[in-house]
Formats: structure tokens, C-alpha cells, sequence
């Protein structure tokens, strides 16, 4: 019995091999999704025996059995092909479909259909380097693309004319039935007018099923015309939300270890591929369905969706995160990466490289805080009704998720999350770690470690080292690359602001984000123009976790002192360590700091208020003199 293609593409699909194999042979995990067991087809003492869920085969390395799920029912059970994919279709409840005389007719339907669109594809490409694609090619050259990518992903050239396709087509035998069911022209409502070419004066780029054969088209307007982008509508051999750009290729590239990324268009994907970025893919003119996220969820447990660094493509990544929480299963998540603004990955690399699809790789986040960022992203949280409103949106949306394990663990990380927060003030929520402490224990009054007011606060704000504290952080938000060298000295700061102290925090999580191989000690200047990529990463990681206007005052603070930015990282780097070595010496350390304010907290009389005061003016003159007040 022959089985359709794509039946047995998805029953590959929903059965996982280390089960089937599980079932005859004890499997230890080796790493991800990788197993090792005793053979079963040869007697050995030592487990040469290997399972890859991900590539979807077994293979010994004493006997060199190999094969797939079927292969090793057939193998171990002693079936034949037939009996074996019935056996296992019955095991995760597929219908095994009959070979019908309407079934043979379907497949016979489809193969033919196939046969015209690969014909189309071949016509398109030889457009192309005619005189009459002249504009297209251009146009791919211009991208950078070269002819060798050009030829690998088959691109092509729909002249814009009525029926030119549709009469190349009929050359080759097509019927203009078989023409207008593929997808490749159009029958007017009226059927009182001929058919015409659905792709006119276009840049034509295949579209591929799992195993590399061409169903489909999405082709780019070449000079004025909507809509930009065009696809080849829903056929029987093409399902737009159930496929993938580049698909049969990440198919391989998984294989390779390469990591899976969801990218936004068609151009972008080339560009990945050229530059290495193998497993690259990208939805076919919708928002990422529930279809294709099963699709790049068979091929890694964690794929990146790679969105271009506009509103448009924060948008879509929240929107696919919406659309993946009621299909979230233990292992199987996402990872979110957001371009630098105005970029996309095509651009991203033509600028900078690979190195800056790697580094921007790194700076992906879990699925989990864009959820959060979901309902909580500028909202307010400065009364108790809004902040009850907030916690009720966010444990709404985690109730979407349907594994019961999945969503108790959302649960729990968003529960951490609310009680994490801070009002404007810097404080905690209420109940988050138990009640503030109030001034002089009056009832609800405000924390303060003093009674409110401008001119103390003021106090504080010089007394706790904070203009310097702003400087050194402000230099290593400037200049990313001395975090390495300076690393256990910001994190040996002892900072009183509590904002502040986020920042330094914020930096020093942010370390493993700066890409490997930078020399502080060279001429990394920074100038008026273009701002380096590592900058870029930093701050955007700092935005991320909600400390952007905190990051861009210390940026401003530290450029008023450490002025000469044409001067090489080793100047400042020792600059830097002077301003923290002052700090760290300066009369009225940690302890005394902390004394007199306990002090002026629970007594706040002339005579405390005056050290405070005092403190203030020591600080101040030791600042002048060093050059950094």
C-alpha cells in the first residue's frame, strides 16, 4: 500500500522515537535530545547504540544499523512497511487513509500539480537572466546577493505582462485547469474573460515543502505596486499556515547543531543563510501560526523569532508570544531577540557581520518576560487598585497556557515577578516581604530613613556617594567594553541609592552580553556618529529591564567628566579607577553614613541634621578637588 506524503510526514511528525525505541531499550540522555542505549541488534556490553529525536533516526556504531521509527518497528517486530506505519498511526490515533481510487486520484492530482509548478519555477529563473528580468536581477544584486546565492535558492522573474507564465506553461503541456489550481493565474469571477498571470513584474522567490520541492511562490513588486509582497494563494499542494520559507533547508541545518531562527522575510532568511545562519526560516505572509510554531518546534525545543527592531516588529513579537502560550509543553519554549532599532537582519549583517547576529543571539530573552512585558509595560502601579488590576491581566494570561505543569511554573515565576515590583519611589509593594516601616511609627505614614522634604533629600542624595556612583556607571554604560577589566571592582561599589544600585546590577548581568575579543585597551573611541554595536546592546539590555532613563543620566553625567572621548579605553580605565578609589576613601564611609542617618531618623534634631550637613560639604570639597563634583 503507498501511503500519501504528507500522511507519513506527519505521523513522523507526532511520534517521538526515543519513545518507540524506549519501548525494547533501556535509553540514557546524553544532552538535549540526544540518547545511548545497548543495541538490540548485536551483543555488546558498552552502549554504541545512539537516539536523535531531532534528526529522527537511530544509528549503532558497532553494526551500523541505522533508520527511522518505522525501520526500527519493522526491524524489532518483524513487520513489514505497511503493518509498521499502521501500528504506529494507531499509537498516537491517526487514521491510516485508504487507498481509495479517489485517494490514488488525489495523489496522481497533486504530483501533477507539483510537476507545473516546478515547471513555472524553472521558466522564472531563466527570466530572470533575460533581458526582460534585467530589473529584477538588478534589484538582487543591489541586496547583495550574489549569483551563486541567486541560483542556490532558485530566484527568479515574472515579466509583467498578462499571460506570459500561463503561455509557457501551456508549451509544456499544462492545462490552464491544472495553471489556475496551482496558484499561477487567475480566473476572473465572471469566467467570461481569460485567465491572467497572478505574478506580474515581480522578483520571484520559491517556496519549498519539507523534502525541497517547489509548491508555491512569494514574489516582490518591482518599482510602484501593491500589495509589496504576494503569495501564491491556499492550494492543494500549498497551505500557507502549515509551511515555512527555507523550511527543507533548516530541516538540515538542525542536523549541524545550527540554531533555529524565525526571521521576518524572505530576503532576511538568504541573508542568514549566506552568512552561516542555516536553520533560519520565516512565515509566508501571516504572523506565525499555531501550525508553524509546531512546525520550528520539531526542529529545536527553544527557536529564536528574530523580529526587525521597529514597532511593527515588537508587535509581532507579542504577538507571537500570544499565539505559543496555550501550546507550551515542558522543554518546548521560544526566545525572543529585538534588533537594534531600524535594523533587520539582512540590514544587521550587511553592516556589521555575523558577529552582530551572534551577539544580538545572546541577548535573547525567554519567553517568560515577554509575556510579562505583555501587561505590565507601561502601566502604572502607584495605587493599590492598579496594581490588583495588573496582577489580575497577568495570572489571566498565564491561565491561557494548557499543560497544567507549564502554567503552575508561569504561575509562580509571575506571582515572584508582582511581588518583585517598585512603586515610583523605589520601594516594594506591600506585602512583598512584609509591611514598610513607618517614621516614628505612626500608622501608613511614608518610609523615609528622615522625615520628607527637598533639602533633605538633597542631603542624602550628595551624602551616598551618588554623583560619583553616577559617573563610574555612566563611564561603563558609555564604554561596554571596560565591564571585563573592571568587573570586580563595580561589583565591590558600595552603593546607598537604590536605583543606582539596580544600575550596577543591571551592568554586571549584562557582562556575558558583551561580545568576546574586545581589547580595552584599545582605541575603542566613541564619536558623535555611528554609536558601536556593544553600546548598543548594553543599552538596549538596560531599557529591557526597565533602567533605560537611569542608564542615559549616568551616560550624560559620565561625559561631563571623563570629556576627552577620543581618548583610548587604558585612560579611561585608570581615570576610572581613581574616581572609585576616591570614593571609596572618602570621609564619612559606609558605617558613619549609616549611623548618622539611623541617628537622624529616629531623632531629628539641629544638632543631627547639622552631621548630616557637615558630611554634605566634606563630600563636596573632596569632589571638587579630585574633579569629579
Amino acid at each position: 500500500m503507498a501511503f500519501p506524503p504528507a500522511f507519513l510526514d506527519e505521523l513522523k511528525a507526532r511520534i517521538s522515537l526515543s519513545d518507540v525505541v524506549g519501548r525494547k531499550v533501556s535509553l540514557k540522555r546524553k544532552s538535549g535530545s540526544e540518547y545511548a542505549g545497548l543495541c538490540p541488534f548485536h551483543n555488546e556490553k558498552t552502549p554504541s547504540f545512539t537516539v536523535s529525536d531531532k534528526k529522527g533516526f537511530f544509528y549503532c556504531f558497532g553494526c551500523q544499523e541505522k533508520g527511522s521509527a518505522f525501520d526500527f518497528v519493522m526491524k524489532t517486530e518483524g513487520m513489514s512497511f505497511p503493518e509498521a506505519v499502521e501500528k504506529l498511526a494507531r499509537e498516537v490515533g491517526m487514521p491510516v487513509p485508504q487507498a481509495t481510487p479517489q485517494d490514488r486520484e488525489r495523489a496522481q492530482q497533486a504530483s501533477t500539480l507539483q510537476q507545473v509548478v516546478e515547471e513555472a519555477a524553472r521558466w522564472f529563473q531563466k527570466q530572470l537572466r533575460l533581458p526582460v528580468g534585467r530589473t529584477g536581477l538588478d534589484y538582487l544584486r543591489g541586496r547583495g546577493l550574489s549569483d551563486e546565492t541567486i541560483d542556490d535558492f532558485r530566484l527568479g522573474f515574472s515579466p509583467d505582462s498578462r499571460d506570459g507564465v500561463i503561455a509557457a506553461l501551456k508549451r509544456e503541456g499544462a492545462t490552464i485547469d491544472k495553471i489556475v489550481e496551482a496558484g499561477l493565474a487567475i480566473q476572473p469571477d465572471d469566467n467570461r474573460r481569460e485567465p491572467y498571470d497572478r505574478f506580474r513584474g515581480r522578483v520571484m522567490f520559491p517556496i519549498n515543502d519539507r523534502r525541497g520541492r517547489v509548491i508555491a511562490f512569494g514574489g516582490r513588486v518591482i518599482g510602484p505596486g501593491e500589495p509589496k509582497y504576494l503569495n501564491s494563494p491556499e492550494t492543494p499542494l500549498f497551505h500557507k499556515g502549515a509551511n515555512l520559507y527555507c523550511l527543507d533547508r533548516a530541516r538540515v541545518a538542525v542536523t549541524k547543531d545550527q540554531p533555529v531562527i524565525v526571521a521576518e522575510g524572505y530576503m532576511d532568511v538568504i541573508a542568514l543563510h549566506v552568512a552561516g545562519f542555516t536553520g533560519a526560516v520565516a512565515p509566508l505572509g501571516t504572523a506565525l501560526t499555531e501550525g508553524q510554531l509546531a512546525e520550528v518546534w520539531k526542529l529545536a525545543d527553544e527557536p529564536y523569532l528574530c523580529f526587525d527592531g521597529d514597532n511593527a516588529g515588537r508587535r509581532a513579537a507579542h504577538r507571537g508570544a500570544e499565539r505559543s502560550l496555550p501550546l507550551l509543553k515542558a522543554g518546548k519554549s521560544l526566545r525572543f531577540v529585538a534588533l537594534p532599532a531600524g535594523e533587520d537582519p539582512d540590514s544587521l549583517l550587511r553592516a556589521r557581520g555575523p558577529a552582530a547576529i551572534e551577539s544580538v543571539l545572546k541577548l535573547a530573552r525567554p519567553l517568560a518576560d515577554v509575556v510579562w512585558d505583555l501587561d505590565t509595560e507601561g502601566k502604572p502601579t502607584d495605587t493599590p487598585e492598579r496594581r490588583a488590576a495588573l496582577q489580575r491581566d497577568v495570572l489571566h494570561r498565564v491561565d491561557q497556557i494548557a499543560d497544567p505543569d507549564v502554567r503552575d511554573h508561569y504561575r509562580a515565576e509571575m506571582r515572584s515577578r508582582l511581588n518583585k515590583m517598585r512603586q515610583p519611589d523605589g520601594q516594594p509593594w506591600w506585602g512583598a516581604g512584609g509591611p514598610r516601616k513607618t517614621f516614628r511609627g505612626q500608622p501608613g505614614a511614608p518610609v523615609a530613613p528622615f522625615p520628607p522634604g527637598a533639602a533633605a533629600r538633597a542631603a542624602v542624595m550628595d551624602l551616598d556617594g551618588s554623583r560619583q556612583v553616577q559617573v563610574l556607571l555612566g563611564v561603563l554604560v558609555e564604554r561596554p567594553s571596560l565591564l571585563r577589566v573592571l568587573y570586580d571592582e563595580v561589583s565591590r561599589l558600595e552603593i546607598a541609592n537604590p536605583e543606582l544600585r539596580r544600575l550596577q546590577g543591571g551592568l554586571l548581568d549584562a557582562l556575558s552580553l558583551v561580545p568576546e575579543g574586545i581589547d580595552p585597551a584599545a582605541d575603542d573611541t566613541v564619536t558623535d556618529g555611528e554609536v558601536p554595536l556593544e553600546t548598543r546592546i548594553i543599552t538596549e539590555h538596560l531599557q529591557r529591564s526597565g533602567l533605560g532613563p537611569a542608564a542615559e543620566a549616568a551616560r550624560v553625567k559620565a561625559r561631563g567628566v571623563f570629556r576627552k572621548a577620543s581618548e583610548p579605553s587604558n585612560v579611561w580605565i585608570d581615570r576610572w579607577r581613581r574616581t572609585a578609589s576616591h570614593l571609596n576613601l572618602t570621609v564619612g564611609g559606609a558605617d558613619e553614613l549609616k549611623q548618622n542617618a539611623e541617628d537622624l531618623a529616629h531623632d531629628y534634631t539641629d544638632e543631627n541634621l547639622q552631621k548630616m550637613e557637615d558630611m554634605r560639604l566634606r563630600r563636596q570639597r573632596e569632589n571638587f578637588e579630585s574633579g569629579t563634583g
